[in-house]
């Protein structure tokens, strides 16, 4: 008679503790799934979390190296004498393209060189405004385009020749220039990232 009483015991308790797992998952196999990819889900984001952590935490050091470094640098060469950008410079290239052959001069293209104090050209980071303008028209007539450049933009237009270095700048202006034979002006305005100060240039140009 033991044994019998006993057997059914150990099956209800089975019953039970598996219903109560059951209820755990999502009451069944099929609610269970769900839950599971929350927990998949929860879990890269800590992962993804604790990467974004780690890549403060070295930035953060290695802005505490830079801030060692220079608070350890003699006075005549701290701040702005570390970075002597000095002007900008809009190259003779800087003019209307014809880039599809097609007889229209659908471009411009603009040639910017910082330079320092000591007349050497410099990648400066920073933001570009560039303005196209026909004097000759009436003021409210005269700006044909304007344009700006971020510097995430601008580092990747660095371009270099045998002949010489720059930031080239390009610029749809179809449809802007009625008459392209007539002298235009380019006016730039540069803001150095850096120390904040913004450098302004303006050139003459004249479609070849």
């Amino acid at each position: 008679m033991k044994a019998i009483t006993i057997i059914p015991s150990i099956m209800v308790r089975a019953f039970l503790t598996g219903c109560l797992l059951a209820g755990v998952a999502g009451c069944g196999p099929d609610k269970g799934l769900p839950l599971l990819d929350e927990i998949s889900r929860l879990t890269d984001e800590k992962a993804e979390l604790q990467e974004q952590i780690a890549q403060v935490e070295a930035e953060k050091e290695q802005l505490e190296k830079q801030k060692k470094v220079l608070s350890g640098l003699p006075e005549n060469v701290k701040g702005e004498n570390l970075y002597r950008l000095e002007q900008i410079k809009i190259t003779k290239y800087t003019n209307l393209y014809d880039k599809d052959e097609d007889g229209k001069k659908e471009k411009l293209i603009v040639y910017i060189q910082p330079v320092d104090a000591d007349g050497d050209l410099i990648k400066a980071a920073g933001e570009v405004e560039v303005e196209l303008w026909d004097l000759n028209n009436q003021a409210a007539e005269a700006k044909l385009g304007a344009w700006q450049v971020k510097p995430g933009e601008l580092k990747k237009l660095w371009f270099a020749t045998l002949m010489t270095t720059n930031y080239r700048l390009t610029f749809n202006i179809a449809g802007k220039v009625k008459d392209p034979t007539e002298p235009l002006t380019v006016k730039v305005e540069f803001t150095d990232y850096l120390t904040g100060k913004v450098f302004k240039e303006q050139k003459q140009i004249k479609a070849r």
